[in-house]
């Protein structure tokens, strides 16, 4: 196994290519080759999870494989300040392949918030507000609407919501999980939270309109992430469970399960550069420090930036920042493929992923993610559903 994980490290280490090598600022940032087949291993059981005696055991191993796993999983949507977010939408496509709008199809909008108009579709807001545990940290709760405290409903963030350095929140669908069992479709997960399902589509598209101005607080040792915002995605077994924990076992997120980071200012000597990294184990063993770009996006502290990050069907990732991003119902092909073609090369770096060959146990496969959230075939009960929460949102908020 040791010389396994040794050629396994050599191979990705050969094949991570960049096309640049200097570290600079870009407004395109794009991976290739994103996806392979490994395994993650669940939490199965939280024991005593309120005490300094919680103890976590992992069930059997889940594979993945196929274009952008494990990251194809449902994903939740986290954001850390100082930041404000005036839009946010999330997208799925049947087909769609950067650069190739002949053989690609629209996106359809399938969550939405709007901070100024205060509507919103098929989100809700959680936070770590909950229950505290000495090897868990707190539980998600329903956020309030400045995006931090604790709420006994779903809220929606006020308009010009500013969150502080190391303050956090996420974003969830509004579909209730089942219950918790290691047999059901959201996993373990902990008693008491609001239990959500996050984001699901291989083929995907998530979109930002934020600010990220500079901390205005004085620095000092309680911060853990001073002045360092970030916006990421995380497989969202790992929330449920818990985000950070003293165990490992209390989270599959060390097993490989999957984390995107999509602009994260990664240390305090470089606040204004946000970064792309993918933390999964394809062609590295160092999950922590993961696979990141070699360039950075600027970090705009005086003005609004909108931009996202689109998962397509060829294993491309593209990270992007334009005034040019729309967050329409829907959007063609070729206005996607226009958006991401616009910046020059010289404003775009591409890093390709290494290949990893592995086989998953024919009984346990698991590859392209399908749910009620992809509008496609054999999902039409999947508009009733969307207008049905649509509906309701009105009626509550």
């Amino acid at each position: 196994m040791l010389l396994q994980n040794l050629l396994i490290t050599v191979a990705g280490l050969c094949e991570l290519s960049t096309v640049v090598n200097a570290v600079q600022s870009y407004q395109k940032i794009e991976f290739s080759n994103v996806g392979f087949t490994g395994s993650y291993t669940p939490v199965d059981s939280i024991k005593n999870p309120d005490t300094d005696k919680c103890s976590c055991s992992v069930g059997s191993k889940e594979w993945f494989s196929g274009d952008n796993a494990p990251i194809s999983e449902a994903v939740s949507v986290h954001f850390r300040g100082p930041l404000t977010l005036n839009q946010f939408a999330f997208y799925n496509s049947s087909s769609f392949t950067v650069g190739d709008s002949s053989s690609s199809s629209s996106w359809n909008r399938v969550a939405y918030f709007n901070a100024q108009s205060q509507t919103a579709e098929n989100v809700t807001f959680l936070t770590k507000a909950g229950t505290d545990s000495p090897v868990l940290g707190k539980a998600l709760s329903f956020a309030g609407s400045d995006g931090v405290s604790s709420s006994t409903t779903a809220s929606l963030l006020s308009a010009d919501t500013l969150i502080k350095s190391d303050d956090e929140y996420v974003i969830f669908s509004n579909v209730s999980c089942p219950k918790s069992s290691s047999k059901n479709s959201c996993g373990v997960y902990r008693d008491g939270i609001p239990a959500l399902h996050g984001f699901v589509g291989d083929i995907k598209m998530f979109v930002f309109d934020f600010d990220m101005p500079t901390e205005t607080q004085s620095n000092s040792s309680s911060f853990d992430y001073f002045d360092m915002p970030a916006i990421w995605l995380l497989n969202d077994q790992i929330p449920r469970t818990s985000q950070y924990p003293t165990n490992a076992n209390c989270s599959c997120w060390a097993s490989g399960c999957g984390e995107f980071d999509i602009f994260e200012v990664m240390n305090g000597t470089e606040r204004n550069n946000l970064y792309s990294t993918f933390h999964t184990f394809q062609g590295i063993e160092d999950l922590g420090t993961g696979i990141q770009a070699g360039g950075y996006i600027s970090r705009d502290t005086s003005n609004s930036m909108k931009g996202g990050v689109v998962f397509d069907s060829n294993g491309n990732t593209v990270v992007f920042m334009s005034n040019d991003t729309s967050f329409d119902q829907s959007i063609s092909a070729d206005s996607v493929n226009s958006l991401l073609s616009a910046f020059s090369q010289d404003e775009a770096y591409s890093t390709k992923l290494a290949t990893i060959s592995a086989t998953a146990p024919s009984s346990t496969s698991k590859s392209g993610a399908h749910s009620l959230f992809e509008k496609g075939a054999g999902n039409l009960w999947f508009y009733a559903f969307t207008f049905l929460t649509s509906v309701a949102h009105t009626m509550l908020f």
